[in-house]
Order: structure tokens, then sequence, then C-alpha cells
């Protein structure tokens, strides 16, 4: 499964448990800081390598992580190719 992630600056203070337990690695610490003095946590995910494991949002003590996941599609049911027979002759 795919994920995505938000993370809204305005709540982070880059306190970086994201970074620590983030086990594809996909969220790194900025290069700037905002306005109020912090160096947010920003995600970095060119391959789209995030599953939407949720640890990054669970972790965060500012609630500033929304993470996004791919919808699932479930795989249409197998048609038989023809008529089971049970071992007595009879069809199932």
């Amino acid at each position: 499964m795919r994920g995505a992630i938000r993370i809204d600056e305005n709540r982070c203070k880059g306190c970086e448990l994201c970074t620590a337990v983030c086990p594809k690695q996909v969220i790194q610490m900025a290069d700037y800081f905002t306005p109020r003095g912090y160096q947010p946590a920003v995600y970095a995910d060119p391959l789209q390598l995030c599953t939407g494991c949720l640890l990054c949002a669970t972790i965060c003590p500012d609630a500033a992580i929304t993470v996004y996941r791919e919808a699932r599609v479930k795989a249409p049911a197998r048609q038989s190719a023809g008529t089971r027979v049970t071992p007595g002759g009879r069809e199932a």
C-alpha cells in the first residue's frame, strides 16, 4: 500500500521523533526555520516509498502530521471455467 503525509509547519516544533521512527526514511528536517523559530520536518519522498504506516503521526506530540493512504481495490472474484463435480458424480 502506498501512502503520503502532510506536515503542518505551523504546528511542527522540530522534535525529530518522526524522522527517527519512519521505517522508509522519507521525513527529513528542513533547511530553514519557521517564523516561530522552529526547524520543521518535511516530507521528502520522490520515490514514493511511504507505506502509510502511521508511525510518524502516532508519535508526533503536536499532531502536525496527517497520513494519506491509497485506497485498496478489491480483486475481482475468480470465476470457474466450468461446473465442479463431486466425487459421487454430482454437480456442486
